[in-house]
């Protein structure tokens, strides 16, 4: 923690970004066509499989988008999990 009492702020500033960049990276990938229909046309490819599943539910897409941003948010290891959930869980709020 820093001596001025700061932490908590940049952890929210932190928490904030990552929760709108995990809705609409998760958005786009579950919902949009994209630009160009590049990821319509990417979900059409992938079809039935394991990836294309992923790709038609916004909350499954949320959980993979959230993961590598909660190593953006959380400075240590033990707040990586949580923070991971609470990223995608708020963006299914937003949603």
């Amino acid at each position: 923690m820093r001596g001025d009492g700061r932490r908590g702020d940049d952890f929210l500033a932190r928490f904030a970004v990552a929760v709108l960049a995990t809705w609409r990276v998760s958005h786009l990938v579950a919902k949009e066509d994209g630009p160009g229909d590049v990821v319509v046309g990417l979900r059409a490819r992938l079809g039935d499989s394991w990836a294309g599943a992923l790709m038609d539910c916004l909350g499954c897409t949320s959980i993979w988008v959230a993961a590598p941003l909660s190593g953006f948010v959380a400075r240590e290891p033990r707040e990586r999990v949580p923070t991971w959930l609470a990223l995608s869980g708020a963006a299914m709020l937003l949603e």
